[in-house]
């Protein structure tokens, strides 16, 4: 795969510039915690549904963030988005960990079931990542707004997912594209795992299966 775009600080201009903003933005962890908002207010009173959903912010989206960009500050990664497979193996194993805390407290007391559901997927697609990221560079950003698609499609309905979040879809993996990030291939098999992640969890009872 070609350098990215983005690479370097000096390339960071014009439309580089905006489509690197844009894909720190709307990136995995972003989406989970806007969807776990939406998911814990649909099925809780508005002050309990927030208080879940900053549980679930939290300790899914904002902690793993927070550990790489220390990974970044003490020179253990060299980039955000971590390039180089190997630099993603202990974040991985640190955001698998959170989202397994996160499921234990859900359970333990008596969070939002569909939250508990949004849990396990964040677990499954880490590990599933995790594992072929140790050969292959797939996207994550396809695979994360490719699996909202479809969770927003059977939790809220195909007509709002296809209103809300497939533009998204599109310009996500347009602009991983454009910076380099990923090959075609890479993009393709985000989505394709982005499905088959969350349809695998409809066969234990998740998200209306």
């Amino acid at each position: 795969m070609s350098t990215p775009l983005d690479q370097h600080v000096a390339n960071r201009t014009g439309r580089v510039r905006a489509a690197r903003l844009f894909s720190n933005v709307v990136s995995p962890p972003v989406m989970f915690a806007v969807l776990g908002l939406a998911v814990a207010l649909r099925e809780l009173p508005f002050w309990q549904g927030l208080a879940w959903a900053a549980v679930y912010g939290f300790f899914v989206s904002l902690a793993p963030i927070l550990f790489v960009l220390y990974l970044l500050r003490i020179g253990r990664i060299g980039e955000l988005h971590m390039s180089d497979t190997r630099e993603r193996h202990l974040p991985y194993l640190v955001a698998i960990g959170f989202a397994a805390l996160t499921f234990g407290l859900i359970i333990w007391l008596g969070g939002p079931e569909l939250m508990a559901c949004l849990t396990i997927f964040n677990a499954l697609e880490l590990v599933v990542l995790m594992l072929i990221n140790v050969y292959w560079l797939i996207s994550f950003h396809a695979t994360a707004v490719m699996a909202a698609f479809v969770l927003v499609g059977l939790i809220f309905g195909w007509s709002v997912s296809i209103v809300l979040v497939l533009p998204f879809v599109i310009a996500v993996c347009v602009v991983r594209l454009y910076l380099k990030r990923h090959t075609p291939a890479q993009v393709g098999a985000g989505l394709a795992l982005g499905v088959l992640s969350v349809l695998s969890l409809t066969l234990i009872g998740c998200f209306g299966g």
